[in-house]
Order: structure tokens, then C-alpha cells, then sequence
């Protein structure tokens, strides 16, 4: 669909004083590769180190050094073309982008221009409401990255540390496709999803190995494009989403007091929650792009792109509609389920020949909670997938409750050890003697008459019985032979 074409829904319009209007967002992706060595040289691309320490002589531009391609890095930008359901273009030029920088010592930057490795592809996002919508894709490039310029060293002098400069950077450019902040977080968490299965970026926004570039422009419901306005260098998706908001209304409140929007390069000041200028927005001639006389053309055998095609992993949403259809589970257990590929991979154990929705059940609310709780991962669980596992196995035979089991739950968590041994051990398991719950039952209804009599007439009172039941026994009773038992003893029967 053409891009022009599509209308946001109305609940993503913003009101202004003159009418309704509707935002334009565009985003250029830049990926570090995870690679070990940089784009054109053999240097070190591992993020850290002591300033200027994972430097080569071709990424300090000393004169007489030739870049020489990195295969690993073409590979990876495939890779992810693959992923993005996109063109890989078996040719391909690397141009020289020409502008003044001090942490760019070349005085220009190696990227592509007119003929990237990865033409047109889409990303499809899942928004909170329940509805998907495509993103589509311009183009995947690969270009070497600039070094750092340090501003706060020295009170009269400002550092520059290269470590960063040459290393290999995916620019993905979407078309203007998104209508909201919402969107625009959902497109940038899938593309970091999605790269991270494929192992082709680590996705750290923090360490500034994936950041974005935001156009953004207004304009009345189905009209003609505004002119845009570019927030450079967005590292975190939270920040995108208040730059999107903050620089939309900026713009509807210039064009609706008659002025207009200048095509700018702007900044996102995270403290203060606002964008501001940084300079005019150049135009592609301005960094008079040619092809690089270093570099040959890049050709890329068809069988070879074949053969990363087949290497590919099962990607996020092909995951989530097999744990739909597989273990039955809903779009939106599956969806959390699937975010990381450490998460997926431990639900799959824990699932495997199980009960798929009672698995999921476990590792979302019992043990993402907890790990979320105490700021852990998956990957150091202190929890395994086969106590889980086991602990599912022990309430699906009716051992245990599913309240013992978060008492056991507890204990695994905080000492170790297999659940069937602890429940065995410290004498957990369920209370399945009917004569044993009977009698609890007629005690609870004995000392209660008025609420026995209540409860004929209101069904629902009978949980407060069920509580008080499973009280007395400690939790072993089984819920659903005293559920019925209840029923029996107060003549209720079944809606």
C-alpha cells in the first residue's frame, strides 16, 4: 500500500485547537553487526575497552591504508535482509558520504547509497489493542561507523576515542508507514526482536549498538505529507516515544499559529522531555555521494544466499502462531512468551508433553514474575525447566494444589532441590481421602448455618465455604472434591 494512503485510526489523531491531526513517522535503524572484527579492517568491534585501544591504521585513516571488505559483516546484513522478508540485491556499491566530523579522520563515511545489499522488505507489528499492522522496509545498508567525541574530559578541550570508528552498521530504513508513538515503539522492538533470534545485532540501545534516527512530520487526516523534521541519535524507546509526542505537537502548534515547519536536524533532551535544534537538515547532494574508487562492487552468489536462507532460525512470529496452534495458547501468552529466544527455548522444555496452557501459566505469572521481581533473567534462573516442568506434572496428577505447588515453588526458588522429593519430604501432598475432606466439610457447614442457609439461596457465597475448608485442612485438600462435596452437603446444584 502506498504509503501516503494510510490513515491513522482516530483515537491516534491529536486535537488541536483548529481540527484534528495526524502524525508521520519514519525510522532509520542504525545496527551495529555483531561481529568480531570491524567493517573494512581487523581491529577489535567488542564494545568497551580503554579509549582509542580496538584501533587499526585503516580506522585512524592513516595515509596509504585501504579498506578491505569484511565477509562475515555482508554475510550478517543478509542475514537480517532474510529476516525483514526482504530483497537481497546480488549487487551492490559502497559510496564515500562526504562531511567533517573530527571523530570521522577520512573525512567521509563508507556506506551505499543508490545500490544497497538489502532492497524493500516489511516488519509486522503487534499493537496492545489486539491488531497488527505491516511496516514496510526501503532498504537495509551496511556503512562503518564513526568514532566519539568526548566533551566532558577536559574544562577546555574535547577528547575523540575511534574505538567505535569502522565498525560494521546496519542502517534500516522503513517507509513513513507509521502513524503513532505506539507504532513507531512496536516497530523498533520487533526489528531488535527479530535481529536478536537471527544473532546479527545484541540489541543494547544502552550501549548504542542499536539507535534510531525519527522523522517526524504532521499533517491533517489523509492529506498531503508536512515537511519532517529528523531527531537524531534516540537511544532508548521509552525517549522515542516522548520525542515522537513532544515534537508532533511542537509541530501542529507552528502551523496552526500560520507559521511553517523547516526541514531540521534535531535532538531529544531526555530531562527536559523536549526536542531541539541542531542544525538544517542536509539533502542526499549535499554529501556528494560517489562510488568508493577502494572498494570493487560487492557480487553475491545466489547459492551462497541460499545457503544463509536455509541456516536461519524459526523467527518471533512463526514461533508464536506454533505455540498457538501447538499448546493452544492465546496470541498474547504467546507473544510474551516469545520475546527473547532464551524465554521461548525454556517454555519449550518446560512444555514438552505437558499441559501447554498450564505450563504457560507457570513460566509467565510464577516465574517471569519473579525474575522480573528480583531483576534476573531466564538465562540465571535460579528456578530450572524441569522443576517446572516437574511441579506441572505433580498438579496435573492431583498431588498437589496450585496453591502447595507456590509453596513448593518457593522452596525450589530459594534452596534448590526436585519438587517431587520436596513434597514427598515435608509431607505437601494433596489431601485426595474423600472421608478425610468430608468430615472438614460437615465441620465448616455445622459451625456455620447461617451462612449454609444463605448459600442455597446464593450460589456464590460457596467459595467463602471452599476457603474455609481449605484453611483448615492447610491447603492440602483438593479444591475440586470439596467444591463438589459442598454442592452435595447444601443441595446446590450446578448452573
Amino acid at each position: 500500500m502506498d504509503s501516503a494512503k494510510r490513515v491513522a485510526d482516530k483515537k491516534d489523531w491529536i486535537k488541536g485547537a483548529t481540527g484534528d491531526w495526524e502524525i508521520i513517522i519514519g525510522l532509520e535503524v542504525h545496527a551495529q553487526v555483531l561481529s568480531k572484527a570491524k567493517l573494512f579492517s581487523g581491529a577489535s568491534a567488542e564494545f568497551g575497552g580503554e579509549p582509542n585501544d580496538h584501533v587499526s591504521t585503516v580506522d585512524a585513516a592513516m595515509p596509504g591504508m585501504l579498506p578491505v571488505i569484511n565477509r562475515y559483516c555482508v554475510e550478517q546484513a543478509v542475514r537480517t535482509g532474510l529476516g525483514l522478508k526482504a530483497t537481497i540485491n546480488n549487487y551492490s556499491v559502497f559510496d564515500r558520504k562526504n562531511y567533517f566530523y573530527p571523530d570521522l579522520p577520512q573525512g567521509y563515511q563508507i556506506s551505499q547509497y543508490k545500490q544497497p545489499v538489502v532492497g524493500e522488505g516489511k516488519v509486522t507489528i503487534d499493537l496492545d489493542d489486539g491488531k497488527s499492522t505491516e511496516i514496510g522496509i526501503e532498504r537495509l545498508h551496511l556503512e562503518q561507523d564513526a568514532g566519539k567525541s568526548l566533551h566532558d574530559q577536559h574544562p577546555s578541550m574535547s577528547f575523540v576515542d575511534l574505538n567505535r570508528s569502522g565498525c560494521a552498521l546496519m542502517e534500516i530504513v522503513s517507509r513513513p508507514d507509521m502513524r503513532s508513538a505506539d507504532e513507531a515503539k512496536a516497530y523498533v522492538t520487533k526489528l531488535r526482536q527479530i535481529m536478536r533470534y537471527l544473532g546479527t545485532c545484541d540489541g543494547n540501545m544502552e550501549q548504542g549498538s542499536m539507535r534510531a534516527d525519527v522523522n517526524v512530520s504532521v499533517r491533517r487526516p489523509g492529506g498531503e505529507f508536512g515537511t519532517r523534521c529528523e531527531i537524531k541519535n534516540v537511544n532508548s524507546i521509552r525517549f522515542m516515544g516522548q520525542a515522537i509526542e513532544y515534537e508532533a505537537r511542537r509541530q501542529i502548534g507552528i502551523l496552526e499559529d500560520g507559521g511553517k515547519i523547516d526541514q531540521e536536524t534535531r535532538l531529544f533532551d531526555a530531562r527536559k522531555g523536549e526536542t531541539r535544534s541542531m542544525r538544517s537538515k542536509e539533502e542526499a547532494h549535499d554529501y556528494r555521494y560517489f562510488p568508493d574508487p577502494d572498494l570493487l562492487p560487492l557480487e553475491l552468489e545466489q547459492a551462497w544466499v541460499d545457503g544463509i536462507a536455509k541456516s536461519l532460525p524459526e523467527l518471533p512470529d512463526e514461533k508464536r502462531n506454533r505455540f498457538m496452534s501447538s499448546f493452544g495458547l492465546t496470541a498474547y501468552d504467546s507473544s510474551v512468551l516469545v520475546a527473547e529466544q532464551a524465554s521461548a527455548a525454556f517454555y519449550e522444555d518446560v512444555a514438552k508433553g505437558r499441559d501447554g496452557k498450564l505450563a504457560a501459566n507457570w513460566v509467565i505469572n510464577e516465574l517471569f514474575g519473579r525474575l522480573n521481581k528480583e531483576g534476573k533473567t531466564v538465562e540465571n534462573s535460579p528456578v530450572t525447566a524441569a522443576q517446572i516442568g516437574g511441579i506441572v506434572d505433580l498438579i496435573g496428577s492431583g498431588v498437589i494444589s496450585g496453591k502447595i505447588a507456590k509453596d513448593v515453588f518457593e522452596i525450589m526458588w530459594t534452596e534448590g532441590g526436585d519438587p517431587a522429593a520436596i513434597v514427598e519430604s515435608r509431607g505437601l501432598k494433596q489431601v485426595t481421602d474423600m472421608s478425610a475432606i468430608e468430615k472438614a466439610v460437615d465441620e465448616i457447614v455445622a459451625a456455620n448455618p447461617d451462612k449454609a442457609e444463605a448459600a442455597k439461596a446464593k450460589p456464590n457465597l460457596l467459595g467463602w465455604f471452599v476457603g474455609q475448608v481449605m484453611k483448615s485442612t492447610g491447603g492440602k485438600a483438593n479444591p475440586q472434591a470439596v467444591n463438589e462435596l459442598l454442592r452435595k452437603k447444601l443441595e446446590i446444584t450446578m448452573q
